[in-house]
């Protein structure tokens, strides 16, 4: 009987894929680099920015949903369009176990991502005190679950597309294409916004809106992720490997 490879070992290698290359490490930097740069906008621009620790956060929470996904894709993808399929599904054959430890090393990512938004959000806010400017304290429990919230359904977006699509580039340029086609369409018929554009919804999250619109935040989750990602398990269980 073969012995099964502990989880945990796959997860360490699903880590060491999503960190330890030289690609990898340039876009978790250019992650960083981005949160910090978001956050000069409202110290920079105090007169057009509303001075409150939620707008703080919420510059950070922007910059971590651009890029972080995308490290999410490359993870998911990364057996596919590096050809390293077959190694990795012949060293372990059950491939929901991967499938979870890629998961698993996202989320862990995610939440790796919100701690540093929120050091960098405090590092901001205390640039912005020691200027002498007044910031309006306004983040509560419920507004730290949001933005913590916000970025782990944009990093499951991300994980969702990239199992869909096994294809890097494909899947990158459709996690930017598809928000946009959806809120275009939003403008266009705005009750269509409320249940299937993305941004909205996510936005509903990291504003703590959501009184009155679960429902709404529910169907965009199922939608951008819930479904992807479950067609995209099949497809990566089914996939015959050459």
């Amino acid at each position: 009987m073969i012995a099964t490879i502990p989880f945990a070992r796959l997860v360490r290698v699903e880590w060491e894929k999503a960190t330890d290359t030289r690609a990898a490490r340039w876009l978790l930097a250019a992650v960083a680099a981005s949160t910090v740069a978001l956050m000069a906008v409202p110290l920079l621009a105090p007169s057009s920015v509303d001075q409150t620790t939620s707008s703080y956060l919420g510059f950070a929470a922007l910059a971590l949903s651009i890029l972080l996904p995308v490290v999410a894709i490359l993870l998911l993808t990364s057996e596919w369009s590096q050809r390293t399929a077959l190694t990795t599904f012949t060293q372990e054959p059950r491939r929901m176990r991967v499938i979870q430890a890629k998961v698993s090393v996202s989320l862990l990512l995610g939440a790796g991502a919100a701690v540093f938004g929120g050091l960098v959000t405090v590092a901001g806010l205390v640039a912005a005190a020691a200027s002498g400017r007044a910031v309006e304290a306004d983040l509560g429990a419920v507004a730290v679950v949001g933005f913590v919230l916000f970025v782990l359904v944009n990093v499951l977006g991300g994980v969702a597309l990239g199992a869909l699509v096994h294809n890097s580039a494909a899947a990158i340029a459709a996690s930017f294409a598809l928000p946009t086609a959806f809120a275009t369409l939003g403008f266009a018929w705005k009750p269509a916004a409320q249940w299937l554009d993305s941004s909205t919804a996510f936005n509903r999250l990291l504003e703590s809106d959501w009184g009155g619109h679960l429902p709404q935040i529910l169907a965009a989750v199922v939608l951008w992720v819930a479904i992807p990602l479950a067609v995209g398990i099949v497809r990566t269980v089914r996939r015959d490997v050459s």
